[in-house]
């Protein structure tokens, strides 16, 4: 089977939350290669002939993102985004858990590539262990000089600070995200200006991924050319996949891009003894699914594109022929709705009006023309928001209304059949 382990390599065999076995498996080498022997340019330049996109969601290019800071602009920060919240995924709750200091190293290789003296990691609500270990394993690398004032004696000054959010999806958002660090209310800012410009604390900001980070680690140390022949022409090296639904071991693979959804199913063990496939939720809760003519696409930012749906964040959610659609989109639905932070009245207004007609379906209480409306009205909210919130209502509601509307009619028949 097609996994491959770069950032997985040792979770489950070794304690790597202790800096002694992380550097004993060559853990820091890259940072304290970074600080005395390359300059910020130099680590740039690797993530961008990497090929590196963004492992949060929007699968933006890493180097060309930092390449978008003002050189005239000395104060800069950088935040690593591991609010991770989006439905179906859990990669980035691994990695702070299970390898704290391959996120921290990656932390420190970032900030060095924009010149950067102050780092964030804003860590999910939830993740309260996730932030005592990581929180252990800052103060460990501190304790080792490699975090402070003249890092290994290399004159370069790094802080690094962790940061607890209050568990509002919204803020895995990046302006959202800046909002919330800043001590604000969580709800996105208008844009432009983009964080490059202003961003936390009105200063030139960078926002990265926990994953994306994490890879300048063995990019680094193994040459952007190697990451950058895995995967396909444009969506290059490896991706952790969350997988979770109706297959048999479910859990985080990693494997290069380009890898068939049909052998993702297959490495989570396939689907369950006797049951059939009906659909695939490629990108978290925010994308639209995939079906059984897809299964056999590169799982890419392209193909995936293509397919009218996205990789998002890489959660792979599985459905089988047990699946009640009615209620699944309810659920979905109903998440968006509550964590909508009411800013956008396309968001606010539509999201809790769509839940409600969907909950009278989940009670067969559905009244004719409750299918056509929920059609046409979901598309409605996308495109008018804020952020990207309010058009994630739409995707997985719509692909599973059309592609089966008999369980959505079904519910109004009941009703009619009560009156």
């Amino acid at each position: 089977m097609p996994v491959t382990k770069v950032l997985t390599a040792g979770i489950g065999e070794a304690n790597l939350r202790d800096i002694d076995v992380y550097r004993s498996r060559g853990g820091y080498a890259q940072w304290q290669r970074a600080v005395r022997d390359l300059q910020p340019a130099d680590v740039l330049a690797a993530a961008e002939k990497s090929g590196l996109r963004g492992r949060g969601g929007a699968g933006f290019p890493t180097g060309r993102k930092w390449s978008f800071l003002p050189a005239d602009k000395a104060l800069r920060y950088l935040v690593c985004n591991c609010d991770e919240a989006e439905p179906g995924t859990f990669k980035d709750h691994m990695l702070i858990e299970e390898a704290p200091h391959l996120v921290l190293e990656g932390i420190l290789l970032g900030s060095y590539g924009i010149a950067c003296h102050h780092a964030f990691i804003y860590i999910r609500g939830e993740f309260k262990r996730g932030y005592e270990i990581f929180s252990a394993a800052l103060e460990q690398a501190r304790a080792a000089g490699l975090v402070g004032k003249n890092v290994l004696g290399s004159g370069f000054d790094i802080e690094v600070t962790p940061h607890r959010g209050a568990g509002a999806y919204i803020c895995g958002e990046e302006t959202g995200l800046l909002n919330s660090l800043e001590g604000k209310r969580g709800e996105p800012r208008l844009k432009p200006p983009f964080p490059a410009i202003a961003g936390l604390y009105g200063a030139p900001t960078v926002v990265n991924n926990v994953e994306s980070l994490a890879y300048l680690v063995p990019i680094l140390e193994r040459g952007p050319e190697w990451f950058a022949a895995a995967g396909t022409e444009r969506s290059k090296g490896y991706k952790i996949v969350s997988i979770s639904g109706h297959v048999q071991k479910p859990g985080n693979y990693e494997i290069a891009l380009g890898t068939t959804s049909r052998e993702l199913i297959e490495i989570a063990g396939g689907l369950r003894p006797g049951r059939t496939l009906m659909a695939v939720q490629p990108g978290g809760g925010s994308s639209a699914c995939i079906f059984e003519e897809h299964l056999d696409w590169p799982y890419d930012y392209e193909s995936l594109a293509k397919a009218g749906s996205m990789l998002g964040s890489g959660a792979f959610v599985v459905f089988d022929d047990t699946t009640d659609f009615v209620k699944c989109a309810h659920n979905m639905i109903r998440f968006f709705a509550h964590e909508s932070c009411g800013q956008c009245t396309p968001c606010r207004e539509g999201g809790h009006w769509i839940e409600a007609v969907l909950e009278r379906l989940v009670a067969s209480k559905g009244v004719e023309g409750d299918y056509e409306m929920l059609l046409r009205v979901a598309g409605g909210i996308t495109g008018l928001n804020l952020c990207a919130l309010g058009d994630s209502i739409e995707p997985f509601l719509k692909s599973v209304l059309l592609r089966f509307p008999e369980q959505f009619k079904a519910r109004v028949m009941k009703a009619a059949a009560h009156v």
